[in-house]
């Protein structure tokens, strides 16, 4: 899964090196500094990270990176590969691999199939074995682990709980489409607000995250839901008839009547736009995912968001109506076609010291706030855990089985951009009807 940043450039994985105007990052001035690499190490294995991640954290990324190098004794140099917002992941993951300077750490999630033949294999290796629950499952191709999980993130209605305290609205209770009107109506109505929600017109939430809406609840079981995928795929499944679908659309239709002014899809600031209405409390909701919470925290510190499911249905006991969708948004993988082994052992290192020890968990999970990208962990022997209102109100979800799959995640290459800037942008601008969207998901697929 990519996000978009305060930049409002979005990142639809890792952006490869071997292209103009690259960024390196170093955490040491020079290959024969000792402090840089470990004490009487004069020759650091150099090893490659392509990208920070996610812009969100860029700047947090930058200084765990900076503080391994300057402390480790691994003899491992780690630069980070940044590159602008141009070109597809797998444009500019073949102009790496042909140049042969391919970085030597990738991340990335729907083109996980296309790189997996060059990647290692993490079968066997401890920190895969630290994974927790079917986190590695998606980083699994053909029997290879190609990756392990970086944390898992949800997405839902990020909500203001200041706003919907002052309407009386307890999110908990929003379990089924009348409610959720109710909570409208009420959030509405609070002094100040403009509308009730802001639904923004970013093609990549729209088209991986809310279309996940639907291809999450058409079954309640995950053979029933990949079926749905394969018959799309077939061009046999005819989603005008679909009850799930239309009641789905319907939500959609609630959100587009009760958008914020501000949204926009003609706008890339438009994430930007929306996080300072839910600060600025101008509306109670934002159809988005918990890589916000930093953004939002830091503009009103003192603030806590939340994240709530989006019912679909008028039925109380719906999973998916008192669920959030959870999933892996990107797996970390070591490139094994152009590094060598010593470069495959210095990336495992690297991770080993975020992913196993107290300092490097404190830079992976601890709070924005303290110097770390506020990861919800995902492996054994974690020695932070969430301290933000809207984490631990994921974890709860998770500890009550209260979550959905990220159906997302299997859409092949390339299809969550179709949806959304084809289907779902031409619905969100009313240029085509209920029937139009439907054959445009469809021919999505072809």
């Amino acid at each position: 899964m990519g996000v978009m940043g305060r930049s409002g450039k979005k990142v639809a994985g890792a952006f490869l090196t071997a292209a103009a105007g690259m960024i390196i990052v170093s955490g040491c001035s020079s290959s024969t500094e000792p402090s840089a690499s470990g004490d009487g190490c004069s020759t650091p294995t150099k090893i490659s990270w392509s990208g920070t991640i996610k812009t969100e954290i860029a700047d947090q990324f930058k200084a765990a990176i900076a503080e391994y190098n300057s402390v480790n004794t691994d003899c491992v140099e780690v630069e980070i590969l940044e590159q602008g917002a141009t070109g597809t992941f797998l444009q500019n993951y073949t102009t790496a691999m042909a140049s042969g300077n391919a970085p030597t750490i990738f991340y990335t999630l729907q083109e996980i199939p296309d790189v997996a033949d060059n990647m290692m294999d993490w079968t066997g290796q401890p920190l895969a074995a630290l994974a927790q629950g079917d986190t590695l499952a998606a980083g699994n191709v053909d029997g290879k682990q190609v990756g392990i999980p970086s944390t898992v993130e949800a997405f839902g209605l990020v909500y203001n709980k200041a706003v919907l305290d002052a309407a009386n609205v307890d999110p908990k209770m929003v379990n089924t489409t009348t409610a959720l009107k109710d909570a409208f109506d009420k959030v509405g109505a609070v002094d100040g607000v403009e509308a009730p929600i802001h639904f923004s017109g970013l093609w990549w939430s729209l088209g991986a995250h809310f279309t996940n809406i639907y291809h999450t609840n058409v079954s309640d079981t995950t053979e029933g839901r990949h079926a749905v995928l394969d018959e799309l795929a077939a061009g046999t499944k005819d989603l005008a008839s679909d009850s799930v679908w239309n009641q789905w659309v319907d939500v959609v239709d609630y959100f587009k009547a009760n958008n914020v002014k501000s949204a926009s899809i003609a706008d890339p600031g438009d994430y930007d736009v929306a996080v300072n209405n839910l600060v600025d409390k101008k509306v109670g909701f934002w159809f988005m995912g918990n890589w916000a919470e930093p953004n939002l925290l830091e503009f009103d510190p003192e603030g806590s968001y939340g994240l709530m499911p989006v019912p679909i249905s008028d039925d109380a006991a719906f999973h998916g109506n008192n669920s959030i969708s959870v999933g892996v948004p990107g797996y970390i993988m070591i490139d094994e076609s152009q590094s060598t082994p010593e470069q495959r052992a210095g990336a495992i290192s690297l991770l080993t010291w975020f992913l196993t020890t107290p300092e490097g968990n404190a830079f992976w999970s601890g709070p924005t706030s303290d110097g770390g990208m506020n990861f919800i962990p995902v492996y054994d022997g974690f020695t932070v855990e969430p301290t933000t209102f809207m984490a631990k109100e994921i974890a709860g979800y998770v500890a009550d089985d209260k979550t959905l799959e990220w159906m997302n995640s299997a859409y092949p290459s390339g299809l969550q951009e179709k949806y959304g800037k084809e289907a779902m942008a031409l619905y969100y601008q009313d240029q085509i009807d209920r029937a139009g969207l439907a054959s445009e998901m469809e021919k999505a697929w072809k």
